[in-house]
């Protein structure tokens, strides 16, 4: 919904921008490639899983060693792309390309986010590998020991994989983040006690040394530091730290009340030439929820500080930030560091009541001809194309958006389906 004249007006100095119109859609080809069933997530994992039929394809009538070497390949590979460390190698590795590149070179590199789809993949391999282990040791008789941890570890993959899928990881949270911590803690532990009952050799015992290590090692990282709270609204807090080195802008920390049940991770938000950094927390549930209302004095966090989607803004010369509500938490360590100019286009309710004359202030200050849509006066906007109208008026090479699933999915595909590069966090990124 925008207001009859189709304009907008910046909370800063009241600037009025007309709204463009979208750009035609670009050919069906390109269009299929932009479909969510094709996105860059889903490419991954069936790479993986392509990469597997043709391995099997190259040693037809594998025997139980080829297949045990293959589940536990495929499992680590599960593990370690999830691991601090490893993500953020990717996207180092990813963001290194110059805006000389052509477009469409970093267009592509931008969707590093996705690299879930490897997770996902080798869990799924690594699982129907491990199953047909398991037919062919139960089949050629071995030890009673080896078979029941065997179908024990079946059971248990199968638990994991379920309670990932989407319908009921989006449905029930809670209940899949404890199913994949515990269960997949257990997991490791029956892979060690099949391992060695199988009596497998160096490479397989290193490969599982590796997985532990990867998951183990946040947990190391693990403490509880002290947090000051700031309350602007009921609906939003700042959480200010200072428990160590300050993290790089655009990543994100992972807290707890209770570390062995629940975790959330924010956006780091880290002020150039100060310690410590600021989390926006927003109430979304019942833990934030709680979290707002409480105010701790103190909480546990872990890990190590992982990029986020936002770093991919140095692969151009000059981006979009869209944000709704709470998103501007994400897009605000871009916004102050600067290191790529940008404009920023943020619709929420009454932000200065939200969260704060401070907050608000500071986006300007660094953000002067951002276009901040009250959405309690003007209702809610089209974002789309608000957020094309920035594009062009700002002659940006990419969008980037921070909101809910929905709202981000209908920015990214409604502008990529136009030949415009745009970037969001998916539900597994």
């Amino acid at each position: 919904m925008t207001p009859p004249a189709e304009t907008a007006s910046a909370e800063a100095g009241g600037t009025t921008h007309a709204l463009a119109e979208l750009p035609p859609l670009t050919s069906a080809p390109r269009r299929l490639l932009k479909h969510p069933r094709l996105m860059h997530y889903n490419r991954l994992a069936a790479l993986v899983i392509l990469a597997n039929i043709a391995f099997l394809a190259g040693s037809w009538a594998p025997n139980a060693e080829t297949i045990g070497y293959a589940s536990l390949v495929n499992l680590a590979l599960a593990v370690v792309v999830r691991q601090q460390y490893v993500v953020n190698l990717f996207f180092r590795l990813a963001t290194w390309a110059p805006t000389s590149w052509p477009l469409k070179a970093r267009w592509t590199l931008g969707k590093v986010y996705h690299f879930g789809g490897l997770h996902v993949g080798g869990a799924l391999a690594g699982a129907v590998w491990f199953l047909a282990g398991a037919v062919v040791a139960t089949v050629d008789g071995a030890g009673l020991p080896l078979v029941t941890v065997g179908w024990a570890l079946v059971v248990l993959l199968v638990v994991i994989v379920v309670t990932a899928l989407p319908p009921f990881r989006s449905r029930f949270h809670d209940h899949f983040e404890k199913i994949h911590r515990f269960g997949g803690w257990s997991a490791l532990a029956l892979f060690w006690t099949h391992t060695l009952l199988g009596v497998r050799g160096p490479f397989a015992l290193g490969v599982l040394a590796v997985a532990t290590f990867s998951v183990a090692l946040p947990w190391l990282r693990l403490r509880k530091v002290d947090v000051r709270i700031e309350r602007p609204s009921p609906h939003v807090v700042l959480a200010r730290f200072d428990h160590g080195v300050t993290p790089f802008a655009g990543s994100s920390t992972a807290i707890s009340r209770r570390p062995l049940t629940e975790w959330h991770s924010f956006a780091n938000v880290p002020s150039p030439g100060e310690p410590g950094f600021r989390l926006t927390i927003s109430r979304a549930g019942d833990w934030t929820g709680s979290f707002i209302d409480d105010m701790p004095p103190k909480v546990w966090v872990k890990g190590i500080t992982t990029a986020g989607v936002a770093n991919i803004e140095t692969l151009f010369s000059k981006v979009i930030y869209v944000a709704t509500g709470s998103g501007i938490g994400p897009c605000l360590p871009h916004l102050l560091a600067a290191e790529v100019p940008s404009r920023l286009v943020w619709a929420t309710r009454d932000p200065r009541t939200t969260y704060g004359d401070g907050l608000v202030d500071e986006i300007l200050a660094v953000q002067p001809d951002a276009l901040v849509w009250d959405t309690s006066q003007h209702g809610k906007p089209d974002m789309v194309r608000l957020a094309y109208t920035a594009y062009r008026d700002f002659g940006a090479e990419a969008v980037i958006c921070i909101s809910n699933k929905k709202l981000t999915w209908q920015v990214v595909h409604g502008l990529e389906r136009r030949g415009i590069p745009a970037y969001g966090a998916i539900w597994d990124s």
